[in-house]
C-alpha cells in the first residue's frame, strides 16, 4: 500500500503544509482511501499524481475544521466530473447534519451514490468497521476536546508463492488448474491423479497495517490499536518543550507519539499535524520535533505534503503480545 501526504499542519494552513488528509492507494485496484480532508484538499489532489475519481472511501477523525472544512467542495467537485462509482463515508455523529447543511445552504448537489456511516459504534464495542476480501478497517475513540477516532487498516495474509517448477516437473498443465491449485484447493487431473495444492504454495505472505492518529494526547486506546502495525502516523502538535499546552489542549507532543510508537511496538512512525508555529528559523523547528522523537522511537520519520511511503511489513511481526 501506498500513503501520501497531501496536508501535515495543524490549525491553518502554512506557505509548505497545508491542513490534514492523507491518502492511501489501495493495493491491486484502482481505488484511493482518504484520511481527514482540511480546506483546499481538493487543490493538493490536482497537485498531486492522485486521481480524485479513484476516490471510494474518506474517514473522518473529528469534526475541527482543519480536519472536514475540505469535505463539501471535494465532494462537490467529484459530483460535477460525474465520474465517481459512488463514496462511502465514516465519521462521528455530527458529520451527516454538517453535510446536509452544507450541500442544502450552497444549492449543491452530489450525482453519485454517498452513505454515510457513523463509527461511535464500532469503536466503543470494536467491531470491524469495514471489510472486504483483501482489507479490514477498525477504529477506537481517542482523548481530544471533541469526539475523536483513530483508524488501523489492515491487509488481509495474501497466499504464498506458487512453486511453478514443481507443477511443471509433475507434468501438472497449466490454465485454470493452476489457479485452483494456487488457491490450496485439491484437484483431480484427467490421468486419475489427486493433487493437492496446498503442497504447491509456499507460508503465507503477511499483509501490511496502518494505523491513522489525530488528534489526541497520550492514550492507551491508541497503543492497543497500534500494537504491532507496520507504519503509525501519529499527531505531533507540539514540542517537548510544550507538554504542558499540549495537554490543555488535547493534542500530543513529538515524545507522547514516540511513545506510543513504542509501546505500540510498531514498524515506523511518521509524524505529522505540525504546529505552524515549528518552521525553519523559529527557536523550534520541525527538525527539533523529529530528534525528539527519535531519542525514543528511532525509526521516526517527518511527514511533508505529497511525501509518498510505500507500506511494507515489519520484521517480527508478532513482537508485541
Amino acid at each position: 500500500m501506498l500513503v501520501t501526504f497531501l496536508g501535515t499542519s495543524s490549525g491553518v494552513p502554512t506557505r509548505s503544509r497545508n491542513v490534514s488528509a492523507v491518502a492511501l492507494r489501495v493495493p491491486q485496484r484502482s481505488e484511493l482511501w482518504l484520511f481527514d480532508c482540511g480546506e483546499g484538499t481538493q487543490h493538493q489532489f490536482l497537485r498531486s499524481n492522485l486521481r480524485l475519481s479513484q476516490l471510494s472511501r474518506i474517514f473522518i477523525t473529528h469534526m475541527h475544521g482543519d480536519h472536514i472544512f475540505g469535505l463539501p467542495g471535494l465532494l462537490a467537485s467529484l459530483g460535477l466530473s460525474g465520474n465517481s462509482k459512488g463514496v462511502e463515508l465514516y465519521g462521528p455523529e455530527q458529520l451527516e447534519k454538517f453535510l446536509t447543511g452544507a450541500f442544502h445552504n450552497s444549492c449543491s448537489r452530489v450525482g453519485y451514490s454517498l452513505r454515510i456511516h457513523q463509527v461511535k459504534e464500532a469503536a466503543e464495542s470494536n467491531k470491524v468497521l469495514y471489510e472486504d476480501d483483501d482489507l479490514l478497517v477498525r477504529c477506537t475513540r481517542l482523548t481530544h476536546r471533541v469526539p475523536a477516532y483513530a483508524y488501523r487498516v489492515d491487509q488481509k495474509p495474501k497466499p504464498g508463492r506458487f512453486n511453478l517448477d514443481l507443477a511443471r516437473s509433475l507434468s501438472i498443465p497449466p490454465g485454470p488448474i493452476y489457479a485452483a491449485l494456487k488457491r490450496g484447493e485439491q484437484i483431480t487431473l484427467d490421468d486419475g491423479r489427486i493433487i493437492n495444492g496446498r503442497k504447491f504454495c509456499g507460508p503465507e505472505r503477511p499483509g501490511v497495517s496502518i494505523v491513522y492518529c489525530t488528534d489526541t494526547i497520550f492514550s492507551e486506546a491508541a497503543v492497543k490499536l497500534a500494537k504491532g502495525a507496520d507504519l503509525l502516523i501519529h499527531e505531533a502538535t507540539y514540542s517537548h518543550k510544550e507538554a504542558e499546552m499540549a495537554i490543555q489542549r488535547k493534542h500530543s507532543t513529538s515524545t507522547m507519539a514516540a511513545q506510543t510508537a513504542a509501546e505500540a511496538c510498531v514498524g515506523t512512525l511518521v509524524l505529522t499535524h505540525l504546529s505552524p508555529r515549528y518552521v525553519k528559523g523559529n527557536s523550534v523547528t520541525p527538525e527539533d520535533l523529529l530528534n525528539e522523537a527519535k531519542c525514543i522511537f528511532p525509526n521516526t520519520l517527518l511527514a511533508k505534503d505529497f511525501l509518498d511511503i510505500e507500506v511494507k511489513p515489519i520484521s517480527g511481526k508478532n513482537r508485541c503480545n
